[in-house]
């Protein structure tokens, strides 16, 4: 019986390759395929992105993603607030320390130079031989106002308003100085020459020492106006920071309680108790700073600055009404009507009583408003004497006129110095209460910057133990 023929073998598949046969006819075994290599552009961000996502598929993987937000909000918390209380602490500082002292010295020195002029046309009028007492008040005044200008110039900015205004000053004084003494000279030797030597110290007193001086101290004034409001911003970052702490420690504890009917967890309680602290103080601490500067800024900044105002008036109408007399009518105003001089007393006495008014107004407290009361009643009682002594003048009466002015009693002298020396004391009464309340706005900001930092930094570690102890539990 003949048997078909076998049919041929199929051939292997292409691309299928054929393990070479071992010795005895047994096929090798194929080798393992190499292991698959990792998406090309998969680094280490995205490994560790999708660990972090395999994390979060399970709790104690969620667990440690709260730990690690709640620490970061409470420790940024805690940071931001030190930062950003500091800025305003420091800023407080600068009020009470730096710019509210060098505004009070540009009043001064303006004060000590308008003074100085007013003492040298006294002294000029009194005759050849100055009294002693009047050259030593114009002494002490020069030496004030130089003394003034090196504190100023060493802690001013050399390239600021203030340092070009205090150059001008430290140039332009010695100018006036030694136009006063040529003036000096020639009435001791009684020469009319002396009059317009002092007629020139005084154009360049008012028209360039006191102009600068002015604007001196209205640079300092605007740096304390910038300083004040620094210290009284609003921290707004932290207080959001804090706000939004609390909210999300106070869902993790909800959370917590939801997932394991506890109702507290110490470590996260702990972190709440430490940004609720930081937090109550924060806003404590700048309400009450806050309300300190806006007294000291009321009762204090704004009152020196109408009482620097009076005063600075009542020193320019007496400085005139002493020129009036020098010149004796030789100089007029633009229009050639009237004695120029006379007519700057008017206006500086309008001013002086309008400050005088405002000033009673912003006084808060009896010890404020008497020195104010007692200028104004002097300032009535100088503009009385003075229109006596006018009247001597325009009669032909000068010796008598002089009298009015210079003289020892009943003299406008005498009620320029009483009105003056009111001013000193409400002055000095206001700055009191300015330094008072800054001083106080100060304080209420200089512990809280380390406290927010060490309780934010104890909060994170509540926050972080809390969590622990709920990963305990799956260990």
């Amino acid at each position: 019986m003949t048997h078909p023929p076998k049919a041929p073998a199929a051939p292997a598949a292409r691309g299928t390759a054929q393990a070479p046969a071992r010795p005895g006819g047994v096929p090798a075994q194929p080798s393992p395929a190499p292991a698959a290599a990792p998406p090309a552009g998969r680094g280490a961000w995205a490994v560790g992105r999708e660990r972090l996502r395999v994390a979060a598929t399970t709790e104690p993987g969620r667990l440690q993603i709260l730990g690690a937000v709640l620490a970061l909000l409470v420790v940024a918390f805690g940071a931001v607030s030190a930062l950003e209380v500091s800025d305003r602490a420091s800023a407080a500082d600068d009020v009470v320390g730096r710019s509210q002292p060098l505004s009070a010295d540009a009043a001064a020195i303006y004060r000590s130079l308008a003074d100085a002029d007013t003492t040298a046309a006294a002294g000029f009028l009194a005759g050849t031989l100055e009294p002693a007492e009047s050259r030593t008040r114009y002494t002490r005044d020069i030496t004030t106002a130089s003394r003034l200008l090196v504190k100023a110039a060493a802690n001013t900015d050399g390239s600021s308003e203030s340092a070009r205004e205090i150059a001008t000053l430290n140039e332009q004084l010695p100018r006036y100085t030694g136009l006063v003494e040529r003036a000096r000279a020639a009435n001791r030797q009684g020469l009319p020459l002396g009059g317009a030597y002092l007629r020139y110290a005084n154009q360049q007193m008012a028209g360039t020492l006191l102009p600068a001086a002015e604007r001196l101290y209205a640079a300092e004034t605007v740096r304390l106006q910038r300083d004040d409001e620094s210290a009284r911003t609003w921290p707004f970052l932290s207080l959001a920071l804090g706000l939004l702490a609390l909210a999300v420690l106070g869902w993790a504890q909800r959370r917590n309680y939801a997932r394991t009917n506890r109702v507290f967890n110490h470590g996260l309680l702990a972190a709440t108790a430490a940004t609720s602290v930081v937090l109550l103080w924060l806003v404590g601490a700048h309400t009450v700073a806050r309300g300190g500067l806006e007294s000291a800024r009321l009762h204090g900044q704004e009152s020196l600055q109408v009482l620097n105002t009076a005063r600075i008036s009542s020193l320019t109408a007496r400085a005139n009404e002493n020129l009036t007399l020098v010149a004796r009518g030789a100089v007029l105003t633009e229009d050639g009507k009237n004695d120029k001089y006379e007519a700057e007393y008017t206006a500086s006495m309008a001013a002086l009583t309008g400050a005088l008014a405002t000033a009673r107004e912003r006084a808060d407290d009896d010890a404020g408003r008497g020195p104010v009361d007692e200028s104004a009643e002097h300032a009535a009682e100088w503009r009385e004497r003075h229109k006596d002594a006018r009247a001597k003048d325009e009669a032909g009466d000068y010796e008598g006129a002089l009298g009015r002015v210079i003289g020892a009693e009943q003299s406008t002298g005498r009620s320029f110095d009483q009105v003056d020396a009111g001013l000193e004391r409400a002055l000095a009464h206001e700055q009191t209460e300015f330094t008072r309340a800054a001083g106080d706005a100060r304080d209420a900001l200089t512990a809280l910057p380390l406290g927010a930092a060490a309780l934010g930094i104890l909060g994170a570690a509540g926050a972080l133990l809390g969590i622990n102890r709920r990963l305990s539990e799956y260990r």
